[in-house]
């Protein structure tokens, strides 16, 4: 996932999250290899990232973009309701508001996603700096419904980012298409139950682990088992 950012000293280039269940994991099960997540962060690239974290004193380095290309599209649009939405943003823009924290009815959202403001993105506020980055990280990623779920074992401690909302399927497809595809159920465990156990056998046994089916929706902090027929 790539993270831009204005008026804040971060670092540029790939850094791990320092995930404490990850950490958790790995010294439970002292697996042969541990896969943390990396973000990458790019600067003032907006029209690259996935997510945007500003300095509340810089927002505008940020909506500018936005401001110049809905005035422009304003001065030649010529439906009354385009215009009528356009007002509204540029007058929230104008007062330092992300398009992402406006409250917009179906048909906003809908020219919002047409038009593609940079701040249609999730855009994080930050109030100081420095900045620390690993505190950060959670809140940008509550800021753009990202979560993590886990596998776990003997053999590796895996981390693994997806949207909140992710049933079990989607879970399984990434981890591998093959796992998608040949879904038959998936097994789950909280980290806080599984960090209790030896493994997802024992988990298990004692009662702790689950079967759900393909549209189950993973609860985040959660490790998973899939079980899949190819």
């Amino acid at each position: 996932m790539k993270i831009a950012y204005a008026g804040l000293k971060l670092p540029e280039g790939k850094v791990r999250f320092e995930d404490p269940v990850v950490h958790a994991l790995a010294a439970k099960f002292e697996p042969k290899k541990v896969t943390p997540y990396y973000f990458e962060f790019i600067g003032d690239d907006f029209e690259s990232a996935d997510i945007v974290v500003v300095a509340r004193g810089s927002v505008l380095d940020l909506l500018i973009y936005d401001i110049e290309k809905m005035e422009t599209r304003l001065e030649r649009s010529e439906d009354d309701e385009e215009r009528a939405v356009l007002t509204a943003a540029l007058a929230a823009l104008e007062s330092e508001v992300p398009v992402c924290d406006m409250e917009l009815d179906e048909t906003a959202s809908a020219h919002m996603r047409q038009i593609g403001p940079l701040s249609l993105k999730p855009v994080l506020l930050v109030d100081s700096d420095p900045v620390d980055v690993q505190q950060m990280l959670p809140f940008a990623l509550e800021k753009a419904g990202m979560m993590f779920f886990y596998t776990a074992g003997q053999q590796e401690v895996h981390a693994w980012l997806v949207g909140s909302g992710f049933n079990a399927q989607d879970c399984a497809g990434r981890i591998h298409t093959d796992l998608a595809r040949g879904f038959v159920k998936a097994e789950i465990v909280s980290v806080d139950d599984m960090l209790q156990c030896h493994s997802m056998s024992d988990a298990r046994k004692r009662g702790l682990s689950r079967l759900v089916d393909r549209d189950f929706v993973i609860p985040s902090g959660t490790v998973l088992e899939i079980r899949f027929n190819i």
